[in-house]
């Protein structure tokens, strides 16, 4: 392993950080109050995933690489579907709050991130990086190992820069934030289904 390896491994986790720097966003507007030990556990979720998913991919490569390649092409799908759900499902609730505000019958409250939502955020975000398995189907299972966890840690720090991001603007936004959320969330699962139909 050369100073090469470390680079590259690096940069294939800034790559694939984006998307969960966005989702940490919308959970940081969504819960401006987030203490630091819920904002670990939630960029540790996303790093946890980001490492998972490219030793996974890895590991069908040298096994099932034929039945692998037809499931990656569902790959986007799946993202796309679980974020619509989520985002939709923050972003409905936002315009319930506003709605609620104007009528005079709202509560200033910011619901909590579930720990079933989490996941699915976990899975949504990182699910692409089964694809990685190809990038690294040349290295041993070790040096695999090294690499998905270099992944996982610059995922760990741009996940928790997105979360610091989203509470300072959540405070900001209030009662806002969440429908701002749910739309950053609904973007990039569009974006993914995009990208993928593009490249067909």
């Amino acid at each position: 392993m050369d100073a090469g390896f470390f680079l590259n491994s690096a940069l294939i986790g800034v790559g694939l950080a984006m998307d969960a720097f966005s989702v940490s966003v919308a959970n940081g507007l969504a819960d401006p109050g987030m203490r630091r030990r819920r904002m670990c556990i939630i960029a540790g979720t996303y790093a946890f995933f980001q490492f998972l998913m490219p030793v996974t991919g890895w590991f069908c490569v040298h096994t099932i690489v034929s039945y692998f390649q037809v499931f990656q092409k569902m790959i986007p799908w799946i993202a796309f579907g679980l974020l619509l759900w989520i985002g939709g499902g923050m972003l409905l609730e936002g315009v319930r709050g506003l709605r609620e505000k104007k009528n005079g019958t709202a509560e200033v409250c910011h619901e909590r991130l579930s720990a079933g939502t989490l996941l699915l955020q976990g899975v949504a975000t990182s699910i692409d990086a089964l694809s990685v398995g190809f990038t690294i189907a040349e290295y041993d299972a070790l040096s695999a190992a090294v690499s998905a966890l270099i992944i996982a840690a610059v995922t760990f720090g741009i996940c928790m820069s997105g979360l610091l991001f989203g509470k300072r603007f959540g405070r900001q936004l209030s009662e806002k934030a969440p429908i701002l959320g749910g739309c950053i969330l609904l973007f990039i699962g569009a974006e993914i289904l995009f990208k993928a139909l593009m490249g067909a």
